[in-house]
């Protein structure tokens, strides 16, 4: 089932502005309307039409995108592990490592969530589709992120893990 959203309800108060645009116009027609006044309301009514099909394809069109996101999420999850003992153990080890310093930082859970998405690449808008969120919301927490963690932005917030290994020794 899907969530209601803002552009859902836009959707729908376009719509109703084109079916009461186009009842207009029917009543209008039927009490001999001039063609100027029929002429405004099939303009609005064409209008209303145009707005609504942009915003049902551009809906599509993140629908779509998002699907493709989560099936490349899939793939990512669902490969195997690496067969080196050696990788597995510092994989472990750095994944307990970012989730102990993001329990430092007092990362609230969402945070964390939001934290490892940014650190594995992905956009403000591709984590906010993902986690079925607002893009606004996802900016408001990589904010707090970066505030509590004492870095910049997303580039330092991710080189403050990465710097030290890329360090030759």
């Amino acid at each position: 089932m899907h969530r209601l959203t803002q552009e859902h309800l836009i959707m729908v108060f376009v719509a109703l502005v084109a079916l009461a645009s186009g009842g207009d116009m029917l009543a209008d027609l039927a009490h001999g309307a001039d063609r100027a006044h029929l002429l405004q309301e099939g303009l609005l009514l064409a209008l209303a039409l145009m707005i609504l099909l942009w915003l049902w394809r551009d809906h599509r069109s993140q629908r779509r995108a998002l699907v493709a996101l989560q099936q490349e999420l899939e793939q990512i999850r669902s490969r195997p592990e690496p067969e080196s003992a050696q990788v597995l153990s510092v994989r472990q080890h750095f994944s307990a490592a970012i989730n102990d310093q993001f329990g430092r930082w007092q990362l609230t859970p969402s945070e964390a969530e939001v934290g490892l998405m940014l650190l594995k690449g992905y956009s403000l808008k591709e984590v906010a589709m993902l986690r079925g969120t607002a893009e606004r919301t996802i900016r408001q927490q990589a904010s707090a992120i970066y505030q509590k963690s004492g870095v910049s932005g997303r580039h330092s917030f991710a080189a403050w893990f990465l710097e030290d290994l890329l360090t030759p020794q």
